[in-house]
């Protein structure tokens, strides 16, 4: 027998339109990873040709889309996110602030050296580039009432199940229309995060707002510096 939901129905009915900017971190080396294979910009252009043509077909609406907002959508991990089960179709996962986004992706790096054997004793350094995207559309807010009330579920360090349940809920509903869920991150206290499942709701301003970061993580902490801004995280 199946476990009612935490939540009862009429609560999708707080979703609201919403807009608003979101930043992502995205890893900034696989040009020069692909740079030490080549000896001239014509080799470069045929690797990078290679590699897009192994890559599994974009999805319809993201085609056209610039990759920085397309490429979620493009892969089903068989790895599990906070909204995402294995296996299931990608999302674009961003937050308010800078700051939020180093401090989820330092959770993840973290992780990433301790679940790697060989790697444990060392540090790793790699590049990050912070952009802000523009989302608009249908919002399910789960940082306000009635929502509010399951915030330790929502917010599980560990425990994605009620997570998964919800995204799959609302990702089977094509009646609710919901675009995101708008979450208190895990790993910041009252610091927002937003879940896109559909790229069609999410766009890349001109100019647009970028950051480089350098990450660097030990088993002790994961240090981003940028500039003469330096942020220290030591996850849990």
């Amino acid at each position: 027998m199946t476990e009612p939901p935490p939540w009862a129905e009429d609560w999708f009915d707080t979703a609201a339109r919403a807009e608003r900017g979101l930043w992502r971190g995205v890893e900034a080396q696989h040009r020069v990873a692909t740079m030490r294979l080549i000896d001239s910009l014509q080799d470069q252009e045929l690797l990078e040709q290679l590699l897009e043509a192994s890559k599994p077909p974009l999805p319809r609406e993201s085609r056209g889309l610039h990759y920085l907002l397309a490429t979620p959508f493009r892969y089903a991990p068989p790895s599990p996110s906070r909204f995402r089960r294995p296996r299931e179709p990608g999302a674009w996962y961003g937050a308010d602030e800078p700051r939020t986004v180093a401090a989820e992706l330092a959770s993840w790096r973290w992780r990433f050296l301790l679940d790697s054997d060989g790697l444990v004793q060392e540090q790793l350094v790699t590049e990050y580039t912070f952009f802000q995207a523009r989302f608009a559309g249908l919002e399910l807010d789960l940082t306000v009432p009635p929502w509010l009330s399951r915030r330790n579920l929502w917010r599980d360090p560990r425990d994605y199940a009620v997570c998964h349940r919800l995204a799959h809920r609302v990702r089977g509903d094509a009646q609710l229309s919901i675009a995101a869920l708008r979450y208190e991150s895990a790993r910041r206290e009252f610091a927002a995060c937003e879940v896109v499942f559909n790229a069609a709701n999410l766009s890349l301003p001109a100019p647009n707002a970028q950051q480089t970061w350098v990450c660097k993580t030990t088993r002790d902490l994961v240090l981003f510096t940028r500039e003469r801004e330096a942020l220290e995280f030591r996850p849990a």
